[in-house]
């Protein structure tokens, strides 16, 4: 009889032991779907919108999307005309915002070139010149500058000499190097990066951006 109380007292506390484990690691590793309810935390609005930054839409639409841009990512110039379409679909309520963050070597006399371009009105058409003929002034990943400034050439009204002086001035350097400060504050280590209504996407794509930005839309 004894046997027997002790065999059922043992089984008992395995049970418990049991129930305990599952209890512990399930608070501590909550489902995939769990993990995706999470709230993701508001970036710091004065880090994502500074008075030099090129902004495309209206400035009382609903949903604003800043992206950080590195103009010689791939997928930068890949995700890009998908930007645009958001935009296009919804002109009124989204607005887009540009930040640049020159990851790629090289890349930083690119931005110079792209801020003094703003300096001219043409800092669009300058951006989607670049991306376009992104693989003429980028081999192997590596930025060339000389052939990044030819491709602006080709800008209907861009006044290249002008573009070059105005590169080199310390206003444009103060601005990019603001951008850069701002997407390290922001935890921005690659790109693109694209945070909606100043929350960051749980994860990365192209759909992903997608649904963030139609969810905004339709709170």
């Amino acid at each position: 009889m004894n046997k027997l109380l002790f065999l059922a007292t043992l089984v008992l506390l395995a049970a418990v032991f049991a129930v305990a484990v599952w209890f512990e690691e399930g608070r501590k590793a909550p489902s995939p779907q769990e993990a995706s309810d999470r709230p993701v935390a508001t970036a710091d609005a004065s880090r994502l919108v500074r008075p030099h930054s090129p902004v495309l839409g209206p400035a009382d639409a609903k949903v604003t999307l800043v992206e950080f841009i590195d103009p010689a990512c791939e997928t930068c110039a890949a995700f890009y005309p998908e930007v645009k379409r958001l935009l296009a679909a919804n002109p009124q309520r989204l607005r887009l915002v540009m930040r640049h963050v020159p990851f790629h070597s090289g890349s930083d006399a690119v931005v110079a070139m792209l801020d003094a371009a703003r300096l001219q009105g043409k800092y669009w058409e300058a951006l989607e010149a670049l991306l376009r003929a992104q693989e003429r002034w980028v081999q192997n990943h590596r930025v060339q500058p000389d052939a990044a400034m030819a491709v602006l050439g080709g800008v209907p009204g861009l006044d290249v000499a002008r573009l070059a002086a105005d590169a080199k001035t310390a206003e444009v350097k103060d601005r990019g190097a603001q951008d850069f400060a701002d997407a390290k504050a922001l935890k921005v280590t690659k790109t693109p990066e694209y945070f909606v209504n100043g929350r960051p996407l749980p994860q990365f794509g192209l759909e992903e951006l997608k649904a963030m930005v139609g969810a905004a839309l339709r709170n």
